[in-house]
């Protein structure tokens, strides 16, 4: 069970409301650190996720002969973030704290059987058990909250304790439970294994394996072709290609090989 990763959502979910209510009126207009979003609007999405976790929308009645196809995940978070575009900010903080408390209670019961186990379908972004879903919100407060919103990468200065190990880990599970089945163009390259290396809280080191049809993420260094050394934090950005790897990250063997499934890396 991920217990660690309810822990982790909520304690970043305690520092996330304490910044939420001290923006001031300018300061959620700024642009923030996630492309195309406002301050506010990154509050919208976490706020509207909340409320989707405890009020999941249910789908209309009647058969329509010409269905949409369905929306990726990025799209679906689009759509709340803009239905939310002309509230005003005490709207969009009132929504993301009266529905804070319930949600955290929703991801603390999926940490018990039955439902721990059951498979969870987020949309492209692949099939999980359910108790994983508190370490995908861990992921997304961490980096909507420490990368997107707080200086130095986000718009707002705020004082908050240096990041811990406790805070950042399960962020970090997510990522690599999710690689295989979110960056698909990158088993098209990785022929040989990669080595990952991350330090600093949330640290720690895994191989990237070759798989059919999807490849396997391997705690330890297991006789990689190349290993690439960087900050667990510095990780969450060009992870999510909110920065280049090269800027922080260093590669040990065939760096050519490394850069190819580097590049091709992009998780959600």
């Amino acid at each position: 069970m991920s217990l660690a990763g309810y822990d982790a959502a909520a304690g970043l979910a305690q520092q996330y409301r304490d910044v939420l209510i001290s923006l001031s009126e300018s300061e959620w207009a700024q642009p923030s650190g996630c492309a195309g979003w406002r301050v506010q609007d990154l509050v919208a999405h976490t706020g509207s996720n909340w409320r989707v976790l405890v009020e999941p929308p249910t789908a209309g009645g009647g058969a329509d002969p010409d269905p949409a196809p369905p929306l990726t995940a990025e799209q679906a978070q689009e759509a709340l973030v803009d239905e939310r575009r002309d509230w005003s900010a005490d709207q969009v903080r009132a929504e993301w704290l009266t529905y804070l408390d319930r949600a955290l209670g929703a991801l603390r019961a999926m940490q018990e059987e039955p439902i721990a186990s059951a498979d969870l379908t987020l949309s492209d972004l692949g099939t999980y058990p359910s108790h994983l879903l508190a370490d995908a919100f861990a992921f997304d407060l961490y980096c909507h909250l420490r990368v997107d919103l707080l200086a130095p990468t986000g718009p707002v200065s705020r004082d908050l304790p240096p990041i811990t190990a406790d805070l950042l880990s399960p962020g970090i599970g997510w990522m690599l439970a999710g690689l295989p089945q979110m960056c698909r163009p990158v088993a098209e390259v990785l022929h040989r294994p990669l080595g990952l290396v991350l330090t600093g809280a949330g640290g720690g080191s895994w191989t990237l394996r070759p798989g059919n049809p999807l490849l396997t993420v391997q705690p330890g260094l297991h006789d990689p072709a190349a290993t690439v050394t960087s900050p667990a934090t510095d990780f969450v950005r060009w992870g999510t290609k909110r920065a280049d790897w090269r800027a922080s990250s260093s590669v040990e063997g065939d760096e050519s090989f490394a850069a190819a499934v580097l590049d091709a890396l992009n998780i959600v």
